[in-house]
């Protein structure tokens, strides 16, 4: 089985920039407050499956491909910073972006064909960022509040504009460094 999920990669130099724009909350939040994500680690994640076997992941991506690759390509900016559920009770820290009409017809088509072939509906509404940290389950209330605090004295603008050009299969081999993704399945979008 292989702990797996669907996203857009995003380009290098906007994983830099994150980074980069983030240096200062990053020094002043540490582990074990934040697991920050690795840079190379930042996606979009149109969809969390879990665990799959390699056969399924192979038929998700075979009845995939015909839906995507009707859609067409489409820019994303990225930009902004915030937490779910909210900054005063911070589980997951973001980067923002605005979500064209042709992502949220991306995400719902792979969430269609999903349940289609058995895979449990995300019940909450598609809201698209990239998870940059995740807040440390025994946090105090204090340690919410200098987060909330680190929050506010960071502002992020606009970090770049990318064309997405297609989705990927990842599987995530969860190890005592950090989760490593590997692609699994590459699937373009229509030119």
């Amino acid at each position: 089985m292989l702990r797996s999920f669907i996203a857009i990669r995003i380009p290098t130099e906007i994983q830099t920039t994150i980074l980069r724009e983030t240096a200062n909350l990053r020094q002043v939040l540490k582990k074990p407050l934040i697991r920050w994500v690795p840079q190379e680690n930042i996606h979009l994640t149109l969809k969390f499956l879990g665990d799959v076997s390699p056969a399924n992941l192979e038929s998700l991506a075979h009845h995939l491909a015909p839906e995507l690759n009707q859609l067409p390509t489409f820019d994303i900016r990225v930009g902004g910073m915030g937490a779910f559920p909210n900054p005063r009770r911070a589980r997951i820290l973001w980067i923002g972006m605005e979500a064209p009409k042709e992502l949220a017809a991306v995400a719902q088509a792979v969430e269609s064909v999903a349940s289609r072939l058995g895979f449990a509906r995300e019940t909450r509404p598609f809201s698209p960022h990239l998870t940059i940290g995740r807040v440390n389950q025994h946090a105090s209330g204090n340690d919410l509040q200098q987060i909330r605090l680190g929050l506010e004295q960071t502002k992020i603008g606009h970090l770049g504009t990318s064309t997405v050009t297609g989705i990927e299969l990842f599987h995530s081999d969860l190890r005592p460094s950090g989760a490593v993704y590997t692609i699994r399945h590459t699937i373009p979008l229509s030119h």
